[in-house]
């Protein structure tokens, strides 16, 4: 059995800027903050952890739990829209055709390991009709530190199967922060080059393995059994 943990935006799909504009317009409307995401850069972070930046640094404020949690309801209300409405929305290459073939037979465990808090992950995953791949999770609504939400989604997988050992944990992801996660929560980390971060990239931030994307199945599966052996 091997267990395979994948990030959202940027490694499976672009939303086109949709969860940026689904927050610019939450703060809008609860804070009256014009272009809440300008100067934010989100890659790799949760969205708990976005949230908390935008109020340190547009409102000077350490926000409670319970500010962040308003946003993030009020982010939802505009977030389908954005997506469904999003001309940048992509699949990217070979995700679904990499998806069709891991989800047959009983070899791999697809899960979420993803900083969108959950119904933002369905949301997102759902126009792609992604999101039926997927039977688990570790996400932002979780924990908003990073490796906290792989060893939940690991913590998940473990309960769904009898192998207390599997061949092999493995978080895919396109950024540093996928990585760090990954070795901090204990598993080893595939990074995907189809954001702003090389192979180079990731290869120099400890990824034990990197691709360009998930075009090439063949090379794609043949690195999923390198690294589990």
């Amino acid at each position: 059995m091997k267990i395979l943990l994948f990030d959202i935006d940027g490694t499976l799909i672009l939303s086109g800027g949709a969860g940026s504009r689904a927050l610019t317009k939450a703060f809008q409307k609860l804070y009256g903050i014009p272009n809440a995401m300008d100067g934010i850069d989100a890659h790799g972070k949760t969205d708990p952890e976005i949230v908390r930046e935008i109020f340190e640094r547009k409102l000077s404020i350490q926000p409670s739990n319970a500010q962040i949690e308003e946003v993030l309801r009020e982010y939802l209300n505009h977030l389908e829209a954005e997506v469904v409405n999003s001309e940048g929305y992509k699949v990217l290459p070979g995700v679904k055709k990499a998806l069709d073939v891991l989800s047959r037979g009983s070899e791999y465990l697809l899960g979420l390991a993803t900083g969108n808090i959950r119904e933002g992950a369905r949301i997102k995953l759902s126009r792609g009709g992604l999101w039926k791949y997927f039977r688990f999770g570790g996400f932002g609504s979780d924990a908003s530190v990073r490796w906290q939400i792989v060893r939940k989604a690991v913590e998940r997988a473990l309960q769904m199967t009898e192998f207390d050992d599997p061949d092999l944990i493995l978080v895919i992801g396109d950024t540093p922060r996928d990585i760090w996660a990954a070795h901090r929560a204990g598993v080893k980390a595939l990074g995907v080059a189809t954001s702003k971060f090389s192979v180079d990239d990731l290869l120099e931030a400890g990824a034990d393995a990197a691709l360009e994307n998930l075009a090439d199945l063949q090379r794609f599966l043949e690195l999923l059994e390198k690294l589990s052996s």
